[in-house]
């Protein structure tokens, strides 16, 4: 028998064989006292999964067919969702259990762990010093203010090795003597000076390291302190996504390298203060390469250095802040060409880098990033980095949204790999990779999450910016179903919003379901002026700047005047997807929000009358009004608002 926490408000009971006739499980439930009945909803279904396993799917697309299965063995409950299996001899005592924790506990609450005869409850996240190191704002980081990063590193590709320096500005924001700095295993931090005076370094967990300063720290006073490191930094599992060096071959015998670190962190190659909280206003990169080669980094390029051992330097500079993983290093035999684009801004330089052998494909390919900066600018404001320009890097994997440096490895074809992951045929239309990872110069560049629990405020708007590019160029509708066409890459196993100070991103239906969730908002908004405004606000209020979600959250409700609080509960914390539940007679609709959050009152449309679609205002509690739909049958929810519907 196995028992997994799902979610927070429903309960999913999975048996692995047929262990109770329909009726007699239906007259367990009839048991409940009216309390728990008024505050409890449950719903019995039956349903084979073929040969001799049976499985429980709430709410799935079979939804008005329930009352025509034979079999099945689920109960639902408002609360936490609970998924395992059982043997036959242990069922009917399990469903006593459940019936008594009903009518006991009344409501199950969040997070709330169950245990009933031989369940084994999934372990909750265990996390590490390490974690905390490394996710939260300890107080060795919270005394000092970052400025300025002058990272200086010489690149081995034959060895696949490293080495450098970095000196690090600060101002102190209130007086301190230790001050973290991380570096991951397994790279060597070599030594620490400030002022070229040696300073003592306590190594803390497996990756960071605590250094004892001498000087004085005064409020207000500004410092700079420098690093060195080396060694064979972690090699790239599956980048970008299980990154570090991709140390890959060009197909001709040349090196091809790149690195990538979301979530990982940028002290897997860099020591840095590796948290998304503080940004350095600006940056200098010194990137030092055989001969022969070419390294692209973020920014401008502001010369090459070239040297009697066989290699050569180059100098980028990043005139903007930049966070820490968005700081990127390209080495190839790369050809450059450039265009440029007459933005709201003003001329913005755009640069293209990639493999000789693709140049072709690359010129005609790379003419999609004037569309998607003419189209985002138009839906979030200007581009956010004009000084630092903007580039499109081929790399050995699939793509990143480096800050002025996205990289690209989507094969010069449309789609996502050539795939339309919406299935509507509108996500062929253009590039993915230039698309999303573009919007992310927005969403994640220059606004950015302070902890990557909030990570959907990067991916969810570049989710939904790919709706808004298609909208742009194809047309409202053809936008609106490819953000609909992502609905059926939507798990809805774990809460989008990861657990904030320990590094931990929440689900990854922070991309389609997070994408959906804005899409949703915009028709309760239904103003689309106003949307945009919105849109565009957030890149100027919030500009150059690290948030937290809920800031964002608030922003969003304040400028459009809607109570979304409960909303954004529902599709951010939760993972039930919620549910119109109604009725139809003599002409009026009966209609409550189900299998949602507490107190969820989101308005929907729905069709009222034949052509026509209305606000109404569901909350958990039965409502009614007039419908003059001539067939039942005619009733529907607007697809552009993701819930479903169900008739009782």
């Amino acid at each position: 028998m196995h028992i997994c926490l799902v979610n927070c408000y429903s309960l999913e009971i999975e048996f692995n064989r047929p262990v109770l006739h329909r009726d007699a499980f239906e007259n367990m439930l009839d048991e409940r006292d009216t309390e728990t009945q008024a505050r409890v909803e449950c719903s019995v279904v039956f349903a084979k999964n073929g040969g001799d396993g049976y499985r429980a799917l709430l709410y799935g697309d079979e939804a008005q067919e329930y009352e025509h299965y034979d079999n099945w063995n689920v109960i639902h409950i408002h609360g936490v969702v609970v998924k395992f299996d059982i043997d036959r001899q242990s069922s009917k005592y399990l469903c006593q259990k459940l019936l008594f924790f009903m009518t006991t506990v009344k409501i199950l609450r969040c997070f709330a762990l169950l245990f009933f005869a031989q369940l084994s409850l999934a372990q909750t996240p265990v996390f590490t010093q390490d974690d905390t190191l490394r996710g939260s704002i300890t107080p060795q980081r919270a005394w000092w203010d970052l400025s300025f990063y002058r990272l200086n590193v010489k690149i081995n590709p034959a060895e696949k090795s490293i080495s450098g320096s970095n000196e690090i500005h600060y101002k102190v924001l209130f007086p301190g003597k230790v001050l973290q700095i991380d570096l991951q295993t397994p790279l060597r931090f070599e030594r620490a000076e400030q002022d070229g005076h040696a300073l003592a370094v306590t190594q803390q967990g497996q990756n960071a390291y605590f250094i004892e300063l001498t000087k004085e720290q005064s409020k207000g006073s500004q410092h700079s302190l420098t690093v060195w490191y080396s060694g064979i930094p972690r090699e790239a599992r599956n980048a970008p996504w299980d990154g570090g060096f991709s140390w890959k071959d060009d197909g001709n015998g040349q090196p091809f390298v790149a690195t990538s670190c979301q979530g990982l962190g940028a002290s897997v190659w860099w020591p840095c203060k590796d948290h998304a909280y503080d940004e350095p206003d600006s940056q200098a990169i010194s990137v030092t390469v055989p001969m022969g080669l070419t390294n692209v980094s973020n920014g401008r390029l502001r010369g090459v250095r070239e040297h009697d051992d066989g290699t050569h330097t180059f100098d980028w500079f990043v005139t903007n802040p930049i966070n820490n993983y968005g700081v990127n290093v390209n080495i190839a035999p790369y050809t450059h060409f450039a265009d440029t684009f007459q933005g709201e801004k003003g001329l913005l330089s755009l640069d293209y880098y990639v493999l000789p052998k693709n140049l072709e494909k690359a010129k005609l390919q790379f003419q999609q990033a004037k569309l998607t900066l003419q189209a985002f600018e138009h839906w979030f404001g200007p581009y956010p980095f004009y000084e630092d320009g903007y580039k499109l890097v081929e790399v050995p994997y699939l793509g990143m949204e480096h800050q002025s440096s996205v990289t690209y490895g989507n094969r010069y074809v449309n789609g996502y790999l050539g795939q339309d992951l919406s299935g509507t045929g509108w996500g062929l239309k253009w590039d993915f990779i230039i698309i999303h990872e573009s919007g992310h110069e927005w969403f994640a560049n220059n606004i950015t999450y302070r902890d990557i629990a909030d990570m959907w405020v990067h991916e969810s708007f570049a989710n939904y910016s790919e709706g808004l590019y298609t909208e742009y160029h194809f047309g409202k509708e053809a936008g609106a179903a490819y953000i609909r066409g992502t609905r059926s890459s939507i798990e809805n196993r774990r809460p989008i919003v990861g657990i904030y100070g320990v590094n931990s991103r929440g689900s990854g239906d922070m991309y389609p379901k997070g994408g959906n969730m804005l899409h949703t908002i915009r028709q309760i908004v239904d103003d689309d002026e106003k949307w945009r405004s919105i849109l565009r606000g957030l890149n100027r209020d919030f500009y150059h700047q690290t948030v937290y979600g809920s800031q964002i959250e608030a922003y969003i409700i304040r400028n459009s005047g809607k109570k979304l609080e409960k909303v954004f509960d529902q599709y951010l914390r939760n993972t039930a997807i919620p549910i119109l539940e109604y009725q139809i007679t003599k002409g009026k609709l009966k209609y409550r929000w189900s299998n949602c959050v507490e107190g969820f009152d989101m308005p929907v449309k729905v069709s009222l009358s034949p052509g026509k679609f209305d606000f109404i205002y569901p909350t958990t509690k039965w409502k009614s009004i007039r419908c003059t739909l001539p067939n039942k049958d005619d009733f529907q929810v607007e697809e552009n608002f993701y819930v479903k519907a169900m008739r009782i």
